[in-house]
């Protein structure tokens, strides 16, 4: 078998979600909490360094698949030929024991009723057996993403498998690489305490805040994502940390 796996460019994607558009697209998904493909975005940092980080996520297809080893009734397998994790549906009970175990929460649920049968991302097999690439990698327009057999992508870009507060690689042994941002570096420069401070009095409009220490510390829950993500207590919560309107 010669193992297919993902290569995300965190530099390039935008959060435009159109790989995840793309995914419900082909494989004829309703609007709704059942994504197989999943933009995470959260934010950190404080004025003036603040970052958005974007990281579009479908399933690892894993050489060890926490969820496969968690099924109880074996509707989880491995295929031999590209190495996708995938699920026979006629066997599924909707126990949900596989999302508990996968720490990507790659497993995915229209709804949180009991007994909802899980689906996942299938490495969109039936394009491969056409010669063609996931409908994930060729829809992103900044071309974030590659796929191919993953010792080619290791000997092309990295072997990183994590970025920070992502699950350890070493749990699964995930087929997912990932270049992580680089550091930004200021075009203009400029004096940030002089902007603070403009930005602090804004004639007869009023004040927006009186100290710089009010752009450092915030209270719990002003930002909604600030931090990554990627497994939710149930689908309502999931749909809300995975659209880019989320106040």
């Amino acid at each position: 078998m010669t193992q297919y796996g993902f290569h995300f460019d965190m530099n390039r994607c935008y959060g435009c979600q159109a790989c995840d558009i793309a995914c419900k697209d082909w494989n004829g998904i309703e609007p709704g909490a059942e994504k197989l493909m999943c933009v995470y975005q959260w934010e950190t940092g404080t004025f003036p360094s603040v970052r958005i980080h974007n990281i579009a996520f479908s399933c690892a297809h894993c050489d060890d698949p926490a969820c496969m080893k968690a099924c109880k009734t074996g509707a989880i397998y491995k295929e031999d030929k590209y190495g996708a994790v995938l699920v026979d549906t006629d066997k599924c009970t909707g126990c949900r024991d596989c999302y508990e175990a996968c720490p990507y929460g790659a497993p995915k649920f229209v709804s949180s009723e009991a007994g909802t049968k899980m689906h996942k991302c299938d490495m969109c097999i039936d394009r491969l057996e056409q010669g063609e690439k996931p409908i994930c990698a060729v829809s992103c327009p900044l071309r974030a993403f590659d796929f191919g057999p993953i010792d080619e992508l290791v000997e092309k870009y990295t072997d990183v498998r994590a970025v920070e507060s992502m699950p350890d690689p070493e749990i699964t042994h995930p087929n997912y690489l990932i270049w992580r941002q680089r550091d930004k570096t200021p075009l203009i420069p400029y004096d940030a305490d002089e902007a603070i401070e403009l930005n602090r009095q804004r004639g007869h409009l009023g004040t927006m805040f009186e100290s710089k220490e009010e752009l450092d510390n915030f209270e719990e829950g002003t930002i909604g994502r600030e931090e990554l993500k990627m497994k939710f207590d149930d689908q309502a919560e999931f749909l809300r940390a995975t659209r880019n309107d989320m106040a």
